[in-house]
């Protein structure tokens, strides 16, 4: 087994070595003997599978309401913006 082999069952069946087929298993215990990079494939499968597992993180209350709120308040600023720079084509000018 190599590197790629190794990695190709992670992704497929998990980094539990024990939920492998016994052959594949013996032969990536022999290959993380002698590879650090498959040791290291591992332990990120191992962190990454731990993080996952972990209650979610929820935002706090009102956060969707405030990040809406300051966008509209952005692009209306924007918006006015763009209305006193606009090109005047035909001449036109407003009197008060």
């Amino acid at each position: 087994m190599d590197v790629s082999e190794f990695e190709d069952l992670i992704d497929r069946l998990g980094e539990d070595m024990s939920c492998w087929p016994d052959g594949q298993r013996v032969a990536a215990a022999e290959l993380l003997a002698s590879s650090h990079e498959a040791r290291a494939l591992l332990e990120e499968a191992r962190t990454l599978r731990q993080a996952l597992s972990r209650p979610p993180v929820h935002a706090p209350a009102g956060l969707a309401g405030r990040i809406v709120a300051s966008a509209s308040r952005l692009n209306a600023e924007a918006s006015r913006g763009e209305d006193e720079t606009a090109p005047n084509p035909a001449g036109v000018t407003h009197s008060s």
